[in-house]
């Protein structure tokens, strides 16, 4: 079986070598009698998928160049989040290219647990998604409560807001009273009576 390996250590991760990961993958190739074909090597945060390597060895794997990927760890191969993680293993699945971890045993396509491990990784990663969308829902009512305002901002063109902006002003409103009250941001409020 032709077999690409992939290895990584964070920029930050000092006094790591990716030999010490080549090493033993090369080994566990060799006692399945998988034929290395290539070796991928980045040192570089596994935050982001832009890694040099990682992109040439999906660029391989999407011309079928070997059959199975073996990597160290799972975060070895990407520390991008569940949802991410899982859409580059099904990436590898979708160009026929297997993939198994040396560390995480359960982190094999190969093996009797494939669907288990893919359908635990899915069950994750929604809810990963859920979390992200009810932190995201929560910031936004707690800057609500303080008093900022979202969305599009209005136009401060207007005539009408132009002329409510002035009479608040004239009233002796401070900004921050005039956006609470005309439910503006500040910054609004400031365009708006700078072009009155």
């Amino acid at each position: 079986m032709k077999t690409a390996l992939y290895a990584r250590v964070s920029t930050k991760d000092k006094g790591q070598d990716t030999e010490n990961q080549l090493r033993q993958l090369r080994g566990f190739a060799a006692t399945q009698k998988w034929k290395i074909t290539a070796e991928y090597v980045d040192r570089a945060s596994g935050k982001g998928g832009d890694r040099e390597q990682f992109q040439r060895m999906f660029a391989a794997a999407s011309r079928r160049e070997f059959d199975i990927l073996l990597f160290w760890s799972l975060d070895r191969l990407s520390r991008e989040g569940v949802f991410e993680t899982l859409n580059h293993l099904q990436r590898l699945t979708s160009y026929g290219v297997n993939y198994r971890s040396f560390t995480e045993q359960y982190l094999d396509s190969t093996g009797i647990f494939k669907e288990a491990v893919i359908g635990i990784l899915a069950a994750v990663a929604k809810q990963e998604r859920v979390r992200l969308s009810e932190r995201t829902l929560a910031g936004l009512q707690r800057a609500k409560a303080q008093g900022r305002v979202g969305g599009r901002p209005a136009k401060v063109d207007d005539p009408k807001i132009i002329k409510a902006l002035r009479r608040l002003r004239d009233r002796g409103k401070s900004i921050r009273q005039i956006a609470a009250e005309l439910r503006l941001s500040p910054n609004t409020v400031l365009k708006g009576l700078k072009a009155a």
